[in-house]
């Protein structure tokens, strides 16, 4: 049986791998929907990311669906990250335990910049309006287990992205897995996000009036038509992580953590990470690193702190913060809230 599980892992990471890696070109900036790739949850934002094999709570739905199958109770966690130029993500996930059948989950993400000025070139001061800019994200996760040491997860996305009169829509797609190995106690997992459709602006603001023919005189100058925008793709990632835990101890745990990052826009990297779980799980401090091989990144250290509460009768909450250090822009700041009943 252990052979069996071992590969039909390495079957779903090679077929995951095949069409990221056939990729030759980097084509940095080429993709829509980036606010995909800001990482949700400050326990796996602390750890540098290396959270696909660790995945194990509400947050899972971000970064491994596979990984609510592992979750025995209702489970409720919020999100707020703060973000340079007063852009901020915020991120609700619901997930609800349904027995043998397996485990579901529902969550949205929204990124928001706020009201800006509406300029022209004759009033580059504004012209009295406002306008805004959001970027969402809804997502319906199925994940079970196949044996017991296999899961398997999947989420379906509805993308929008809106800014003024005009925005972009689109469908996106997740899958997950999740293999306690045999050896040594390491878990290893694979995760792919955002395949699907691509997404291309339109609305009113790309209405305009033509002149189809600019060198005959008397025809109608004035025709309504549209400006044609490219279609971008989302932005594809693919993660593969190895995780293991080592008992401190009678109440202390150390958890450590490697990912391997390649997505459809960048060169692959990897990021690194730890927790320690202090008293039963009461105290948790993180640390990590992010972009490790990555040639001119903004990211890279973080670390972050959690606390985990089981003393309120039927709810149990953890309440966690990250710090995520940025070279030029300003350094990064998230809030979590988890509930359990």
């Amino acid at each position: 049986m252990i052979n069996k599980k071992f590969l039909l892992t390495i079957i779903l990471t090679a077929v995951i791998i095949q069409p990221v890696f056939a990729q030759q070109v980097t084509k940095t900036g080429t993709t829509a929907a980036k606010f995909l790739n800001v990482g949700i949850g400050p326990r796996a934002n602390a750890m540098g990311g290396a959270y696909t094999s660790v995945s194990d709570d509400a947050s899972a739905m971000y970064w491994n669906p596979a990984g609510i199958a592992n979750i025995g109770e209702v489970q409720a966690v919020f999100t707020y990250t703060q973000m340079f130029a007063d852009i901020n993500v915020n991120y609700v996930g619901v997930v609800l335990p349904a027995g043998e059948i397996g485990n579901f989950g529902f969550s949205v993400t929204a990124l928001n910049v706020g009201d800006m000025d509406v300029t022209t070139e004759y009033y580059p001061e504004g012209t009295g309006e406002k306008f805004s800019a959001g970027s969402y994200a809804f997502a319906l996760t199925y994940a079970r287990y196949i044996t017991q040491d296999f899961t398997v997860g999947f989420n379906v996305k509805y993308i929008r992205e809106d800014i003024f009169n005009s925005s972009a829509q689109g469908i996106g797609f997740d899958v997950g897995t999740i293999f306690k190995t045999p050896f040594y106690g390491l878990r290893f997992a694979s995760s792919i996000s955002n395949y699907g459709s691509k997404m291309q602006i339109t609305g009113q603001d790309l209405l305009i009036r033509h002149d189809p023919d600019p060198q005959r005189e008397g025809n109608n100058e004035t025709i309504d038509a549209h400006y044609a925008t490219d279609e971008f793709e989302l932005p594809l990632r693919l993660q593969v992580g190895l995780s293991r835990e080592f008992e401190i101890l009678d109440q202390h745990k150390l958890t450590l953590a490697v990912d391997a990052i390649h997505p459809n826009d960048n060169d692959q990297w990897v990021n690194v990470g730890g927790e320690i779980s202090l008293f039963n799980n009461l105290l948790s401090l993180r640390g990590g690193y992010k972009g490790l091989f990555l040639e001119d990144t903004q990211e890279g250290l973080t670390f972050g702190a959690g606390i985990h509460y089981d003393g309120l009768g039927v709810f149990r909450i953890s309440v966690d913060y990250s710090y995520q250090k940025f070279e030029y822009l300003d350094n990064i700041h998230s809030f979590g809230v988890m509930l359990g009943f």
